[in-house]
């Protein structure tokens, strides 16, 4: 690679951009790599890790989220069925179950491009989604990887609609 490429590429490097934001959003990061950046999260129900992946061969950005939910559950049937009922009322991302963590994560990816003026902006969007989508899980999650809940069952909650205020 010629130095003027080399300083090209460096400087459309995604993560540098998503550094940047999480910088402006007083968060504190991790910079594992020149592709990759972590962050901690604080939930409502436990705290979450966001992970920041840049695969430069496909212009890829990956972004996950980390539900820190221990799997008490020797059969992942349960597990599988949630994931399979969750994902199909997603539009934006999906879940799955991180094998070697025993955990599940919300993933998500986006093409980059250096000319979008506005992929900051679809950053924080897609952190935003992620963040909510696993705030709204985390129960769910919960009861069928602790308590062994039918997935159907857990996720009923979900389903109804309140009307007004307690």
């Amino acid at each position: 690679m010629k130095p003027v490429e080399a300083k090209t590429a460096a400087n459309n490097n995604p993560i540098d951009v998503v550094e940047a934001l999480l910088n402006r959003q007083a968060y504190e990061l991790e910079r594992r790599s020149q592709n990759e950046v972590v962050v901690e999260v604080q939930g409502r129900w436990n705290d979450m890790l966001l992970f920041f992946s840049w695969e430069e061969s496909m212009h890829c950005l990956h972004i996950s989220c980390l539900l820190n939910i221990e799997d008490r559950q020797k059969d992942h049937n349960k597990i599988f069925e949630l994931l399979a009922l969750i994902n199909d009322d997603l539009w934006v991302g999906h879940f799955s179950y991180w094998t070697e963590q025993k955990m599940p994560v919300f993933r998500h990816a986006i093409f980059y491009n250096p000319e979008n003026k506005d992929f900051s902006a679809q950053i924080a969007n897609v952190m935003e989604i992620a963040v909510k989508e696993c705030e709204r899980m985390y129960p769910v999650f919960n009861v069928v990887m602790t308590k062994g809940m039918d997935p159907k069952q857990a996720l009923y909650p979900m389903l109804l609609e309140t009307l007004g205020q307690a």
